[in-house]
């Protein structure tokens, strides 16, 4: 008995081995994978804690994501890769940063093939470059380089595909490889799978595209751009529509979605499942199928329902007057409802799993978007009922800043690209993400410059810190060589007696050498002279003598007590960003004309503090002359007088705001700014509104009449050009005049500040 038991034991476990060696593997899979599998849709997500997050996803839906015959995310990256040889590209292994040593961060554009026309939004990212500063004709100057070649649309099934892109390319003698090219992207793929094949080998090009894929973005190297319509507007672009009256900012729907639904193909899993979260009060999802061809070949049971619907509300209204959009996917992981979500400072609620959002390496969208997740839409309306009210203006505002500061027209995604770019070139030099994500933007702050916040004047206010308590005064000076005249050296005076003068800068703009030292008069506070290049210009270039965050710019014929410039600057220093002064001007728009004008006349408005006495940061000599392209400053340096209205123009571009006009006490004359002036000493003509009417048979009179009325059309020409570059009109009105507290009141001369105002 004892032997049969050794025997059927023997037998048995005999036969467990045969099968752990000859199905061993196929057991393991079954008894071990499948049970982790099913651990895996149970735990599913991972981040989330089960038992305070439920999932109302049915676990085969989430394995089947909607569709059974889309890619794994294996074989779309082994697809991806197939075209992108250079996938492993960083910035240190694939770009030439030699390139870029010699003279900076230059842009070359290929020019256009002769009969190979490109789509519109193609042209305006081409003309943002040519008409920016970055931009050189030279390609031994270019740092970065730009195809000529039309691939916005991958899509083989589009009428603006380019084909053998492959072939042309590679007959660039600068090609090579894709070294050092910058390539933008706006769709890839096409039906029914939407991968990233371009149709062509990019190699080691850095890409600029919209709907990136987390999972085929090269950090550091490739730039996620949003995806914009061909009627985006080239610059400029419309503002925001957050006002002062939208708040509070609960609204009359909270949470709205209003677009196609896909029967079938990636994507439809997202959008068919919508219509659940939808209660026809403050959530409103609406969804059609009716798109596409053969739509009603694939049209189920809800279709009819939806499409009725679907009519009985106007999108821009919901936009208007709803507090969160949601953001799906469509085709592809981006959309172009994000762009009209942040204009409508509508926060967009976005649902693209694996989507790299735009420009995410610099924005914080963490700030101005709520990122939810497909699987978990049913979830939506309870979270962003959460979203305590102060928080939701706080995402409104911070929409209308990335809005009104990166996306609203193309110029300044191009340039946003191109910065992000530049910033990795030199790290040490680089904007923090703070720069980015406050007023007024990266695209403002000039790294160059400074990296340190306290040296801008927009960052006082929010860090407790304040500009320095002196001042340098920068007179620009056109008087004959070999002396200097009496209201030059009578401004001198007045400004050095000031106690917050700490020197005077002299800008020579004759071509004759000035005066010697022995000349120029004694001052309690150092005085130097630079020799200009007798432009325009010049008067806003970043000279190294100039050391004060303050500059009070003036003119050799402005006439300033030391009481009007010590109550100046003491305004000044509330207000570091704008520009402070005396003599103002304001701007209209002339509907007989079709153009802006502008006045010098005493109005009840102001939108211009001219630099002949105002005080301003140093900073905008800087961006000035740096952030403009040089065509303004040749624009500047072709017309008389024009420079102080650029000069406004940029501050109010920056700001948002207006200049703020000071006391004085007798109106400004202003000079006659030409080269002339250092030849024949004609300088201090006022401008046509201020002058007496000429008398009869005066040559002189006539003649400066002519050049009065030929420098004031100049002025107006200069403003509608200036308009026309920025794509709008910057310039903001104001009413506001500051004087001292007690002035002109009847009180003892010795209880007021500043006395001598008022004589």
């Amino acid at each position: 008995m004892q032997t049969r038991k050794k025997y059927i034991f023997l037998t048995f476990l005999a036969s467990w081995l045969l099968l752990f060696f000859f199905g061993g593997d196929q057991l393991r899979r079954f008894a071990l994978f499948s049970g982790r599998r099913e651990e895996a849709r149970r735990n599913w997500p991972r981040w989330t804690d089960r038992a305070l997050l439920k999932s109302f996803a049915d676990p085969e839906e989430l394995q089947r994501d909607g569709d059974p015959s889309l890619l794994s995310p294996r074989e779309r990256r082994a697809a991806w890769l197939s075209v992108h040889k250079g996938g492993r590209c960083r910035m240190e292994t694939c770009f030439d940063f030699s390139r870029c040593e010699k003279h900076g961060f230059k842009v070359f554009t290929y020019p256009q093939e002769r009969g190979q026309p490109v789509s519109e939004s193609y042209g305006k990212i081409l003309s943002s470059i040519e008409r920016s500063r970055y931009y050189t004709p030279d390609p031994a100057q270019a740092c970065l380089f730009v195809l000529g070649i039309d691939t916005l649309d991958r899509d083989r099934l589009s009428a603006q595909y380019v084909r053998n892109v492959d072939q042309k390319i590679r007959g660039f003698p600068l090609w090579n490889g894709g070294r050092n090219h910058l390539i933008f992207k706006l769709y890839s793929g096409t039906w029914p799978d939407y991968t990233g094949d371009l149709g062509f080998d990019t190699g080691q090009a850095l890409l600029a595209q919209a709907s990136f894929d987390t999972d085929s973005f090269r950090p550091g190297f490739d730039v996620s751009i949003p995806l914009f319509s061909k009627e985006h507007p080239q610059r400029g672009g419309e503002r925001g529509w957050l006002h002062q009256d939208s708040v509070p900012p609960r609204k009359k729907y909270l949470l709205v979605f209003k677009g196609k639904r896909y029967l079938t193909g990636i994507g439809s899993g997202t959008r068919n499942a919508l219509h659940h979260i939808h209660n026809g009060k403050d959530i409103i999802s609406l969804t059609t199928c009716k798109h596409g061809k053969d739509w009603e070949k694939h049209k189920d049971t809800r279709c009819d329902k939806d499409n009725v619907d679907y009519e009985k509300f106007d999108y821009q209204e919901l936009l208007h007057n709803s507090t969160f959009c949601i953001v799906p996917r469509g085709r592809r992981l981006g959309s172009f409802r994000f762009l009209e979500a942040l204009q409508a400072a509508c926060i967009p609620v976005l649902l693209s799993d694996g989507w790299e959002l735009p420009f995410a390496e610099a924005i914080d969208w963490g700030k101005a978007a709520v990122v939810g997740s497909e699987r978990l839409l049913l979830q939506i309306p309870s979270a962003v009922r959460c979203i305590h009210p102060e928080r939701v203006l706080a995402f409104q505002q911070q929409t209308q800043f990335l809005w009104d500061a990166y996306f609203s027209s193309v110029d300044k995604i191009v340039h946003t690209t191109l910065e992000i770019i530049k910033d990795r070139l030199s790290p040490h030099r680089s904007r923090s993400r703070f720069l980015w994500n406050a007023l007024p933007g990266g695209l403002l702050v000039l790294p160059d410059f400074s990296t340190h916040l306290g040296d801008f004047p927009f960052y006082y206010l929010q860090h407790g810190s304040s500009p320095s308590k002196k001042f340098t005064a920068f007179i620009r000076a056109v008087s004959q060589a070999g002396s200097l005249s009496q209201p030059l050296l009578r401004l001198i005076q007045a400004v050095s007696e000031s106690q917050y003068c700490a020197q005077i800068v002299v800008l020579w703009s004759c071509e004759k050498p000035p005066p010697p030292s022995g000349k120029w008069p004694q001052t309690t506070v150092p005085l130097t002279v630079i020799q200009g290049r007798r432009k325009l210009s010049d008067r806003f270039f970043p000279f190294e003598a100039i050391q004060t965050d303050a500059v009070l710019s003036l003119d050799e014929h402005s006439s300033l007590s030391t009481s009007e410039v010590d109550f100046a600057f003491v305004v000044w220093c509330s207000f570091p960003e704008r520009i402070v002064g005396f003599p103002t001007q304001s701007h209209f728009w002339d509907p007989e004309q079709g153009r802006w004008g502008f006045t010098s006349k005493w109005t009840n408005e102001l939108s211009m503090v001219l630099t002949a006495a105002a005080f301003y940061h140093r900073y905008y000599h800087s961006l000035f002359t740096e952030y403009l392209p040089a065509g303004l400053r040749e624009l500047v340096d072709g017309l008389a007088a024009c420079e102080d209205i650029l000069m406004n123009v940029l501050v109010a571009a920056v700001t948002k705001l207006p200049p703020i006009k000071v006391t004085q006490r007798k109106q400004h004359k202003e000079g006659v700014a030409q080269q002339a002036e250092c030849g024949d000493g004609t300088a201090g003509t006022p401008p046509a509104e201020q002058r007496s009417p000429p008398a009869p048979h005066s040559a002189s009179a006539k003649a400066k009449g002519m050049a009065g009325s030929r420098r004031f059309s100049q002025r107006q020409d200069c403003l509608n050009q200036l308009a026309d570059w920025f794509g709008y009109m910057p310039l903001v009105s104001s009413q506001l005049r500051l004087d001292p507290v007690l002035f002109k009141d009847q009180v003892s001369v010795l209880r007021k500040k500043y006395p001598r105002l008022e004589k």
